[in-house]
């Protein structure tokens, strides 16, 4: 991780960080999220979005010829904030501004309504 902080986005790292990226030397972590791919020696790509209860709410896992996307995860986590703040559901591809679906079956039907 050091080396990818420290090599410029435009060369394909991420430049400097104002957040800490741990580093997973022994592979524990790996190992206790089911990403690390034992009889290979490295891991998949691993996403785990945890809120601040310590609640697990999304896993997302990459084959190594595939990325994550940060505008996805950015949405996800503004999804679930939105969802627990105003209790609303936030349909698939939801983006904050959007329209939610109130979930009650009044609700619910004046989305799709809506959509249609």
């Amino acid at each position: 991780h050091h080396d990818w902080i420290n090599t410029p986005r435009k060369q394909g790292g991420l430049g400097p960080m104002k957040i800490p990226l741990p580093s997973d030397l022994t592979h524990q972590i790996s190992k206790d999220y089911g990403v690390y791919l034992e009889d290979q020696g490295h891991t998949l790509r691993g996403l785990f979005i945890i809120d601040d209860k310590g609640i697990l709410r999304q896993i997302t896992m990459n084959d190594l010829p595939v990325g994550r996307s940060v505008d996805e995860t950015l949405r996800l986590v503004q999804a679930f904030q939105y969802t627990d703040k105003h209790g609303e559901v936030c349909p698939a591809g939801w983006k904050p501004g959007s329209d939610t679906i109130i979930p009650d079956p009044p609700g619910k039907l004046k989305y799709f309504d809506k959509l249609n």
